[in-house]
């Protein structure tokens, strides 16, 4: 009988959610410093350009789950944004707001949004972000229960904020630096009880 294993990885930025290149040169899951059986895959993904928390398992049971459009089980990022949201800003997040996916209009599902009040404590991103000088940023938090491509950055923009740094801290109940991934390096993988998916 098949032995179902969970795995979470802090993916670090310019990693591809996969474990083969696209393109020669192209940063992959196998080029961690994670310990990944062979016959586990990544259950959703992150963008290239994303940073943060990946599950990984090779459970079709939960790859279906998850993937499945009625399952919104809750993801929260935190977005560093180029210039201070303002409260008008965040409660379009929270309403919803409509991006572009493959061509057409999307109404995405209400939101959680909020500013943090101080930066995030976080490694250092190779390579450094740019700034500009002449517009401040802003880290927000927030919370969605749907997973469309770029879905943050999309909804970032539409409201006026275009993202600097995205960064997956949560999936349900599993937060980067917390409980059963506390001190969860950046490029690390953890194993963990499938029991901790079932609020899934």
């Amino acid at each position: 009988m098949q032995r179902y294993r969970y795995f979470v990885v802090y993916k670090p930025y310019g990693v591809l959610s996969q474990f083969t290149p696209d393109q020669p040169g192209q940063r992959t899951l196998a080029d961690l410093k994670a310990d990944l059986p062979r016959d586990v895959y990544p259950i959703g993904r992150l963008d290239a350009d994303s940073e943060g928390l990946l599950l990984l398992s090779n459970d079709p049971r939960l790859n279906a789950r998850l993937l499945n459009p009625l399952s919104a089980h809750e993801r929260i990022y935190w977005a560093q944004v180029e210039g201070i949201p303002t409260k008008e800003a965040l409660e379009t997040l929270r309403q919803g707001v409509v991006i572009r996916l493959n061509g057409k209009p999307y109404h995405t599902r209400p939101a959680r949004a909020h500013l943090l009040e101080t930066p995030p404590m976080l490694p250092p991103r190779q390579p450094p972000i740019r700034f500009r000088k002449s517009v401040p940023d802003q880290w927000i938090e927030i919370a969605i229960t749907e997973g469309k491509n770029r879905q943050v950055r999309r909804m970032c923009a539409a409201v006026g904020y275009p993202v600097l740094r995205l960064v997956r801290v949560q999936i349900g109940p599993l937060r980067l630096g917390e409980g059963p991934l506390r001190h969860l390096q950046l490029g690390e993988a953890r194993e963990i009880e499938g029991t901790l998916l079932s609020r899934l």
